[in-house]
């Protein structure tokens, strides 16, 4: 089955600031935002055992519990194993991503991304989404921003397990599709060079956006395409820049991509195009990619998402884009 047959449309819901990512979200809020999601006709619906240390699943199985389960569709990740123990959010090393999400549920978390880690995960997962079963399971962040040199070492424990299991669960019918999730292009170009175990479809966060996506034009999404595993978009708003925030890659935006963000804003203006709009039409506009998830923690963010879907842009925009390099010749642009 392919990711695009499965899902119900171009615009799903990424749940990881329900972890409480960069702050403290009161939960009637988080499950307000997740019913707008809902009320706006979202049925995609993403998460991770890692937002929170499973604060994001809790929260979203409770909202998602009162909708018929056959009327959405359902992902979460497997590598990381919530305990029951307990340790300082705030100290935890996640590489690149420290602090992330020091302000979810204080229980340790493990990265393992072996065959009985995966089927523990899975398990969890289901009891804090209140659901018996998923749609999609993602291999998380198996990738270098969490491990660093270590990272091929976890990738081959992923390959030989959590890959393995989930391409058996599929086989079986118990979940729809599995693919990887991360913020980096080098394991997905890696899978797709693999004879087995084979993915259905990658969610790749950050790096296929209006302000980041050179890399992935290179190799990956050309080689997607020719093996058909679409590609989900994580982090359209690279991290919440590009729609008025001040994070890139998760941390604080370098003075660099502040400057890049400023010039893309000046053409926004210019020829009156939201850039919620540009940067989500910009992403689903490649052929290899199938649909973007968009973040929120706030009711009003996923009304914005969805009028962005559906705005017209002039296609002097993308062209001035083109002049003004800053995005690639070769990326696709949307079509009116």
């Amino acid at each position: 089955m392919t990711i695009k047959s499965l899902l119900p449309g171009a615009l799903g819901f990424g749940t990881a600031p329900l972890g409480n990512m960069f702050r403290a979200i009161p939960d009637e809020e988080a499950a307000a935002t997740v019913e707008a999601a809902w009320d706006q006709g979202i049925r995609y619906f993403d998460t991770a055992p890692f937002y929170g240390a499973g604060l994001s699943e809790l929260r979203l199985g409770d909202v998602l519990a009162r909708h018929p389960r056959d009327e959405f569709v359902l992902s979460t990740k497997v590598g990381r194993v919530v305990l029951d123990e307990i340790e300082d959010p705030a100290a935890r090393d996640l590489g690149e991503k420290g602090g992330l999400f020091e302000y979810g549920r204080p229980n340790k978390m493990v990265n393992d991304y072996t065959a009985a880690a995966t089927l523990r995960s899975i398990e969890d997962s289901l009891k804090r989404l209140r659901t018996d079963r998923l749609d999609i399971v993602w291999v998380h962040d198996v990738a270098q921003d969490f491990y660093g040199d270590e990272w091929l070492a976890a990738y081959e424990t992923a390959r030989t397990g959590a890959f393995r299991v989930l391409q058996k669960l599929r086989e079986e019918g118990v979940i729809k599709a599995w693919g990887l999730g991360v913020n980096r292009v080098e394991p997905l170009e890696l899978t797709l060079d693999l004879d087995e175990p084979k993915p259905d479809a990658f969610l790749l966060a950050g790096r296929y956006t209006l302000l980041d996506h050179d890399r992935a034009l290179q190799r990956l999404l050309p080689a997607a395409a020719a093996q058909d595993v679409d590609i989900v978009v994580g982090g359209p708003y690279s991290s919440g820049i590009l729609a008025g925030g001040t994070h890139f890659e998760y941390q604080k935006a370098p003075a660099a991509i502040v400057d890049k963000v400023a010039r893309i804003k000046a053409l926004v203006e210019r020829y009156g195009v939201g850039i919620k709009a540009a940067a989500l039409q910009f992403s689903l506009a490649h052929p290899a990619t199938v649909a973007a998830i968009p973040g929120a923690t706030k009711p009003s963010r996923i009304a914005e998402d969805v009028a962005a879907l559906g705005e017209a842009i002039p296609a002097a925009f993308w062209t001035a884009l083109r002049e003004e390099k800053l995005i690639t010749d070769s990326a696709p642009i949307p079509t009116a």
